[in-house]
């Protein structure tokens, strides 16, 4: 901690001035980054990482060598059995420090700069131990730290001890603007913990948040990957002002504890904001409230992240760029649908079309395009949203789900009129969606103009690049799950979950799969005829349309998910 490297300029720190007494830097570059790292207020070694001048692993050996401290890979340890209760967690997050074990009067601390000497004598004070710095490399101890946050015995334990006070103001309840929750609110216990569920949410990339009173104990659980994870078991004495919290700044009636209610929440996080949905509903011990996290980076990913396969990707562009006509996504709630018609949304917004949105309720805020929220109390549903567009002049719509007969009615003629409608449907695999419609009351002749393709699509979650190991399984199996004789070559080789410090049990992301189906001719005669959805399905196969295993089996043979993933996902 002690050890300084003299360097040309007093005013580097200490990773500077070795990086510079090593020759890893020059004295220029150095300075360069000293000044973009206190204008941006970020350590030089944030500065550092980003410019990409070094390696986190180039750094790591540079600095051990010259210091002759010690290296350690983080990915070899156990998260779960390091004693991070040892040290305060505000001196975790302030210092980017862990803890990895105490001997006597020494505590080994990981960390990414061993020059930081008020780090040290912080940590000395604190602890009443002498630090001993081990080096780590700066990316691992980062993604670690953000993946655990605070231990939730630590907060459970601040939480238990505390004496509530959450009080309603009227600023609180009539804002005109989503609330926003910062580091900057009232210091009470419940919003801390409110803020730390929320970003540890995020760090963990979760989809949704389950906040739920029982009878004895209170749960909060995140969805991540698609799978809900019990998360912690705060005091359920809680409930009630968590509950209250979260109406306020959510702007819901925190008065009204007996029906549902929906509302909307933001949080700065980093450089970006980023949107909440709010759901509550009241259960025999208090009332279970949901948070679905809306990112809007999601819908502008592009059409390749969502996991299209060359063949799929190019059907439903081709679609989507025709003048007219009806392009509808199936799938069941939680299937990615509404981030695929954004991203084809994304796609067709120039300045020169005017798009159209209804939806219950809009997801994602996108610029440049007319949003509407659905308000079945004022008589706003979609039939009646739909009507009023086609009197605003648009060139594409988007309905969020087709629900009834008059919808369907409505949305067919728009797309028979001149315009391309987006919409999506709950059913199984795309040739049922024909057969839902025909028995909604459509007519087959309209189905048969207008609609132009229907893609029918599932989640599954993606492997972790990082501990991913080839699986072998019976060739029984293989074939049992849908592969033919032909595709068992040997030329390909499945994987399976492993699970390491960087992913959640083996898997880390999810990816779509599927089953782009256009309405071909042929298609359309055996809807006029009144065929069936297996008629529609063996046609579309002989079209070579894959259906949702088999586009889930090239997932498995490309690496990219397990084949008990796609089995799980597609077994029907």
């Amino acid at each position: 901690m002690d050890t300084l490297i003299e360097a040309p300029s007093s005013a580097l720190s200490g990773v500077a001035r070795v990086l510079v007494h090593g020759g890893k830097l020059k004295v220029q570059r150095a300075e360069e980054l000293t000044v973009q790292a206190r204008d941006k207020r970020v350590s030089f070694i944030a500065a550092l990482m980003e410019s990409g001048d070094l390696t986190p692993s180039a750094l790591a050996h540079s600095l051990s060598t010259a210091l002759a401290v010690p290296l350690l890979d983080l990915d070899a340890l156990d998260a779960q059995k390091l004693p991070r209760s040892i040290l305060d967690s505000k001196l975790i997050s302030q210092y980017k420090v862990l803890p990895l074990a105490k001997r006597g009067s020494r505590l080994f601390l990981a960390c990414a700069d061993p020059t930081d000497q008020e780090a040290g004598e912080r940590i000395k004070f604190a602890t009443q131990l002498a630090p001993e710095w081990v080096l780590v490399e700066y990316d691992k101890l980062n993604r670690l730290l953000d993946s655990q946050g605070t231990p939730a015995s630590q907060a459970m334990e601040t939480l238990a001890a505390a004496d509530f006070d959450f009080e309603v103001t009227e600023e609180d309840t009539s804002q005109p603007a989503a609330a926003e929750v910062t580091t900057e609110v009232e210091d009470a216990p419940v919003v801390r913990f409110l803020q730390k569920m929320l970003v540890d949410a995020i760090n963990l990339r979760a989809s949704d948040l389950h906040f739920e009173p029982y009878e004895f104990n209170y749960r909060v659980r995140f969805r991540v990957d698609g799978e809900l994870r019990e998360i912690t078991q705060p005091p359920i004495a809680i409930k009630d002002k968590l509950a209250s919290r979260i109406k306020v700044i959510s702007r819901l009636d925190i008065s009204e504890k007996r029906v549902p209610q929906d509302g909307r929440m933001k949080l700065r996080f980093g450089n970006k904001s980023i949107d909440f949905r709010v759901s509550t509903l009241p259960t025999l011990f208090g009332e279970k409230i949901v948070i679905r996290i809306l990112d809007s980076s999601s819908a502008k990913l592009g059409i390749e992240a969502l996991g299209y396969e060359p063949a799929e990707k190019e059907r439903l562009l081709h679609a989507i760029h025709r003048p007219y006509g009806m392009v509808l996504v199936t799938g069941p709630t939680g299937s990615g649908k509404t981030v695929s018609l954004y991203t084809c949304l994304n796609i067709l917004n120039q300045p020169g079309v005017n798009i159209a949105t209804v939806e219950d309720p809009a997801e994602i805020n996108l610029p440049g395009i007319n949003q509407v929220n659905v308000n079945d109390k004022a008589g706003l549903n979609f039939a009646v949203a739909l009507k009023s567009f086609l009197r605003q002049d648009p060139d594409i719509i988007m309905v969020g789900e087709i629900r009834d007969l008059e919808t369907a009615d409505i949305a067919i003629k728009a797309a028979q009129t001149g315009h391309m409608v987006m919409s999506t449907l709950h059913t199984n695999d795309a040739p049922s969606t024909l057969t839902r419609l025909l028995n909604m009351g459509v007519a087959p002749f309209n189905i048969a103009s207008s609609v132009l393709l229907i893609t029918a699509q599932r989640l599954v979650r993606r492997l972790c690049d990082n501990c991913k190991k080839p699986a072998e399984y019976p060739r029984a199996a293989l074939l049992k799950a849908g592969y033919a004789e032909a595709d068992l070559d040997g030329t390909w080789t499945p994987y399976k979950s492993v699970g390491c410090s960087h992913c959640n049990n083996g898997y880390k992301g999810r990816v779509g799969i599927y089953q782009v189906m256009p309405i071909t001719e042929q298609i359309q005669r055996i809807i006029l005829s009144l065929g069936t959805a297996p008629d529609i399905a063996a046609q579309a196969r002989k079209e070579g349309v894959r259906d949702l295993r088999e586009s889930g089996l090239v997932k498995v043979k490309l690496g990219v998910t397990s084949l008990e993933e796609v089995i799980a996902a597609t077994n029907e």
